[in-house]
């Protein structure tokens, strides 16, 4: 049964790009319906399980909801430019890379000398596989729309960075961070819909069919909180990496996104790296 909540989070994370490109929209669409979909998720939860938390936990927990926000905001945003296959590999990597180096210099992760040289060859990978997944042959038009989706995509993920960050700081479970992580991204969303004057979104049916998007998000979300608890830290979010491998090959056999032999062996390539990454820079 562990193998099984270990292999969960990767699939529930690695469709959920796939799912929310089907049931199509725009971006703010897509993010308005997974907030939505994860706040009556975490709403069940709570009556359910009753998990205690205190204010200071709650408040840091919605501020880590609102950061995921910009984030995934970013990633959907990419889908709509580049591409799921495309996008996945390079916001995995870049998170993997934020994440480890705040690690290291915030909670003092790699102490000694050698685990420093090898977190430092695992960061190196995760770099190389994600230079080696944004390598493309045509440069023209596209190129150009690619340049600006990376530097979109570094930016927002500063937001991911941000949400893997502060739990670590809090003492509350995994659970009991749910409700307020939910409720920080509903807020933000809203905040972020008035800023750009698209309030008018939730009318559009788009934005109701992503809830689908949210729930995914939450079976994944809860499913990593029980691995953890089962398999441990370490072990939980390396095999949730997978979702990466499983959205991009997703998003080039199920939504068609092409790529010549030359792309496609780079991406594979890049994959590997980016997952051996993981594994260096989590197990050490």
């Amino acid at each position: 049964m562990n193998i099984v909540w270990m292999l969960l989070p990767a699939i529930a994370w690695g469709v959920l790009p796939l799912i929310v490109s089907q049931l199509g929209g725009r971006p703010i669409n897509q993010i308005f319906g997974t907030a939505t979909g994860t706040l009556i998720a975490s709403i069940v939860v709570q009556l359910i399980v009753h998990p205690a938390i205190n204010v200071t936990s709650f408040i840091m927990a919605m501020i880590a909801g609102a950061f995921w926000i910009i984030g995934q905001l970013g990633q959907y945003t990419g889908y709509a430019n580049v591409g799921v296959s495309k996008t996945m590999p390079i916001s995995t990597g870049l998170q993997l890379v934020g994440t480890s180096l705040v690690g290291v210099f915030l909670f003092g992760e790699w102490g000694t000398t050698f685990a420093k040289l090898v977190g430092g060859l695992g960061v190196l990978l995760l770099v190389v596989g994600v230079i080696m997944t944004s390598i493309q042959d045509r440069q023209e038009a596209a190129g150009g729309n690619q340049r600006r989706t990376i530097v979109m995509l570094i930016v927002t993920t500063i937001g991911f960075i941000v949400f893997n960050a502060i739990p670590k700081a809090l003492s509350a479970s995994g659970i009991a961070i749910f409700l307020p992580e939910s409720v920080g991204m509903m807020v933000a969303v809203v905040v972020y819909m008035l800023v750009s004057s698209q309030g008018r979104i939730v009318a559009e049916r788009a934005s109701w069919l992503n809830i689908i998007g949210g729930l995914v998000f939450s079976v994944a979300s809860l499913t990593y909180i029980v691995s953890v608890s089962q398999n441990g830290v370490n072990t939980a979010f390396v095999v949730s990496q997978l979702s990466v491998v499983l959205s991009t090959l997703g998003g080039m056999a199920f939504l068609h996104e092409h790529k010549s032999r030359r792309e496609l062996a780079l991406t594979l390539s890049g994959l590997v790296l980016i997952v051996i990454g993981a594994v260096v820079t989590t197990l050490i």
